[in-house]
């Protein structure tokens, strides 16, 4: 029997759209104080992913799947119930949020500060990681 309170992956949504245009307005909005995402700032610079970033993503123990607001799949929205950004657990059986749009600004842009806001909402869902 698996445990359901497994994370089996984890999902972010970028509060930007993910098409050529929708990347191009958000880069120039973000850069005229007009758009933001909390989530952008923590894993990418102004042109590209972090690097730290990539370390501590290549360090979970599961995927960590990113989409934009326009092309997250319909059950992640459903399950989510709110405005990009937001991290979610998926345990094979259902969608958690982790990490909603206060919690991620609440990082600053810190992988680090990330990655302990992740480790602590595991731990207040009753989250474990998978064994894989």
């Amino acid at each position: 029997m698996s445990d359901t309170r497994a994370v089996r992956r984890l999902v972010g949504v970028y509060d930007a759209d993910g098409s050529l245009r929708g990347e191009v307005a958000y880069w120039i909005g973000a850069r005229l104080g007009r758009a933001h995402c909390a989530l952008c700032d923590i894993t990418h610079s102004s042109i590209r992913e972090r690097r730290d970033w990539k370390e501590c993503r290549a360090q979970l123990p599961v995927p960590f799947d990113v989409f934009h607001r326009d092309d997250q799949p319909p059950e992640v929205r459903v399950a989510a119930g709110m405005d990009a950004p937001y991290v979610l657990a998926d345990t094979g059986s259902e969608l958690v949020v982790l990490l909603d749009a206060v919690a991620l600004e609440a990082c600053d842009g810190g992988v680090d500060a990330f990655s302990g806001a992740l480790e602590v909402a595991l731990r207040q869902h009753g989250l474990t990681w998978s064994a894989g």
